[in-house]
């Protein structure tokens, strides 16, 4: 996945927002929470970054390619960076962006899920 098939794969999640941010990193939002995180570098070195369940999290990080995310893994949030697709292919990485966006949507109060068109 490149810079452009991640941006347009998150912009078609519902009421998804992007900003740049962090040095240069593609940061997409849902009600203001980041539910996903990407770098890219040259178009080989990146790294996508997301939100994912404790199960999903103590799977993903024994996979080749997934770590779990610096910073943030490193506070106890359950976030996983995949930095190689050759553990965890790009139409998996799409379900756990998905996925992301649905836990991190959850997080937000009823009023603003409302607010939103997500209920």
């Amino acid at each position: 996945m490149n810079l452009s098939q991640y941006n347009a794969f998150c912009k078609a999640l519902p009421s998804a927002t992007n900003v740049v941010q962090w040095g240069g990193a593609s940061v997409w939002k849902v009600g203001g929470k980041v539910f996903a995180i990407a770098w890219f570098d040259n178009s080989v070195d990146h790294g996508i970054t997301f939100k994912c369940s404790p199960m999903s999290f103590e799977m993903l990080r024994e996979v080749e390619g997934c770590r779990p995310a610096p910073y943030l893994a490193s506070r106890g949030m359950k976030w996983i960076q995949r930095t190689r697709a050759a553990g965890l292919p790009d139409k998996e990485l799409k379900a756990y962006l998905r996925e992301s966006h649905r836990l991190v949507s959850l997080g937000l109060s009823k009023k603003k899920r409302k607010e939103l068109g997500l209920e």
